[in-house]
C-alpha cells in the first residue's frame, strides 16, 4: 500500500476514527522512541500535539519526568564535557 493510498484510507474514515487512529499512532511512536510511559493516548492529547509550543512540550517533559520521579541533578552532568584540546592542526 503506497501513502496516497494510506492517506485516501484515512480520509475516508470518520472524524471519530481518525482521532483514534491518531491517538494509536501517537502512543506507538513513543513505544518505539523507548518512552514506554504507559501514558493512553487520547484524541485530545493528539489534537494538542499539533499547535503545542516549545514551553509547552518543555512543561509536559517535565511533568512526565515528575510522574515518573525522575530527577536529575548536576552530578549528572558533571563529566559531559569534552576538555580536549581537539583535533591538531597542521599548519
Amino acid at each position: 500500500m503506497t501513502i496516497a493510498e494510506i492517506i485516501k484510507s484515512f480520509e475516508s474514515l470518520s472524524e471519530e476514527e481518525q482521532d483514534s487512529l491518531l491517538a494509536i499512532l501517537l502512543k506507538k511512536r513513543e513505544e518505539k522512541r523507548g518512552s514506554g510511559n504507559g501514558d493512553k493516548g487520547t484524541t485530545q492529547e493528539a489534537e494538542s500535539f499539533k499547535e503545542e509550543t516549545f514551553w509547552e512540550m518543555t512543561l509536559r517533559f517535565r511533568e512526565r519526568m515528575e510522574r515518573k520521579g525522575i530527577e536529575f541533578t548536576d552530578e549528572d552532568f558533571a563529566d559531559l564535557r569534552d576538555r580536549s584540546p581537539g583535533r591538531e592542526v597542521k599548519l
